[in-house]
């Protein structure tokens, strides 16, 4: 049992990597490029960027990465390493943070994009900076979640 959990929690640091990196990636490079784009180019952007991006890759890390956490806290009683609950607890409360933060928050303002028929100056200045916000809120809170893991695999010396 300790070689699954052990197994477990690398899968979970791994999909915690994956999906900070991704919003990571949005926070440094995706959004500051797009705000440099006039009206329509960012909003014909986001709105191609949201019809692909839920897809089977992303999900596997979107939702992984929590469901790996916290099976990773319940399979740790099996194993050594309690010096590691702390890190494991904490991982999987932040990631489950960053799932509940986009599914009421980043998806919903994604959808009114997506269906709001008003200009496009119109439709990016509701979008734009609230969007903008709350994935670096996303972007902390996983980036965190993952460090955590990190913290956790470390003391439980895997």
């Amino acid at each position: 049992m300790v070689l699954v959990s052990k197994a477990v929690l690398v899968a979970a640091v791994l999909a915690a990597g994956l999906i900070a990196g991704l919003f990571y990636a949005y926070t440094v490079s995706v959004m500051p490029g797009l705000a440099q784009a006039d009206d329509h180019t960012f909003v014909t952007a986001m709105r191609r960027i949201n019809d692909v991006i839920v897809n089977g890759w992303f999900m596997l890390s979107f939702l992984g990465a929590p469901l790996l956490a916290i099976a990773a806290v319940v399979l740790h009683f099996t194993s050594s390493g309690q010096g590691a609950l702390p890190w494991l607890v904490a991982g999987a409360a932040l990631l489950v943070a960053t799932v509940l933060v986009t599914g009421a928050i980043n998806v919903p303002m994604n959808n009114a994009l997506a269906v709001d028929t008003a200009d496009f100056a119109a439709l990016r200045a509701r979008f734009e900076e609230p969007w903008v916000r709350w994935n670096l809120a996303r972007t902390v809170l996983s980036a965190a979640g993952f460090g955590c893991l990190v913290g956790g695999l470390v003391a439980r010396g895997a």
